[in-house]
């Protein structure tokens, strides 16, 4: 079954707005029940696989923007997000004073406004790409395309390659829309 934008559109939106409800409980029972102290075995690992990550989508961000795909506009916010989400846990998961500062100097010079800069270039994608979609919506108008999946009416291709009867090149076309 395919969804209609609009049904999509509401899906999301009673979908997501459960789901940040329902983390709400979770959220209060782990703040509440989780240790303040914990080992893992696997601290590296996941540091690790977390800056690879991160690594992974700056270059996907800079191939996005070379190729003008419009994908840089996802892959900023991505990335802004996901800087974000490195300078928090720098921050919270530090135990010495010296990590601690040397963490949040990092944070406050050079990952949250990085950050700033992604979400900045996500917004002016977004912007450029809702022109290119305005002004492709108005060409189409302009040139009576039919909508998605609908035949071109009869009328609309008259006058393209018309030949009149005294065999000479036709003129201009005409429009199908015009009075003849």
């Amino acid at each position: 079954m395919r969804l209609r934008p609009y049904r999509l559109r509401h899906v999301v939106i009673v979908v997501f707005t459960a789901a940040g409800i329902g983390l709400l409980p979770w959220t209060i029972y782990l703040s509440t029940s989780l240790q303040s102290h914990h080992v893992t075995h696997r601290w590296d690992l996941a540091w690790t696989g977390y800056d690879v990550a991160l690594s992974l989508v700056f270059l996907a961000t800079a191939f996005a923007a070379y190729r003008r795909s419009p994908w840089v506009g996802a892959l900023s916010a991505s990335l802004g997000t996901m800087l974000i989400v490195d300078a928090w846990f720098d921050i919270v998961l530090e135990s010495h004073a010296d990590e601690l500062r040397q963490s949040v100097t990092l944070a406050l010079v050079a990952e949250l406004p990085a950050a700033a800069f992604c979400f900045w270039i996500a917004v002016r994608t977004e912007r450029f790409l809702a022109l290119i979609m305005e002004a492709v919506e108005e060409a189409a108008d302009d040139l009576h395309l039919p909508a998605a999946g609908e035949r071109p009416a009869e009328g609309d291709f008259v006058g393209v390659l018309e030949v009149p009867p005294d065999g000479k090149a036709a003129g201009e076309p005409r429009d199908a829309d015009a009075a003849a």
